[in-house]
């Protein structure tokens, strides 16, 4: 899990501010696509927004090098600034 710089997201009628971002891979072909389940948490750690992103050539192969670059790509593609690793108290 990682630390983005806060994002307004509207949950429920109201504004929520995310500040932890969490990506897992849910399907892989391994040839040429991808993906990933992402969900964004505020700062008490409840999840204010889930969704899905799909990698596709060419930047399954040249993006997804790591495990941190796949983080990058995702944040790129949701407009999030990654701030840091997620070190829970």
């Amino acid at each position: 899990m990682k630390t983005i710089q806060p994002v307004l997201i509207w949950v429920n009628g109201k504004t929520d501010s995310a500040t932890l971002f969490n990506l897992s891979c849910i399907r892989d072909n391994m040839y040429n696509s991808a993906i990933f389940c992402f969900q964004l948490y505020n700062a008490e750690n409840k999840s204010i927004s889930i969704g899905e992103l799909t990698m596709i050539e060419p930047d399954y192969t040249t993006e997804w090098t790591t495990n941190n670059a796949a983080y990058l790509w995702a944040a790129t593609q949701l407009g999030l600034t990654i701030t840091g690793e997620y070190n829970p108290a």
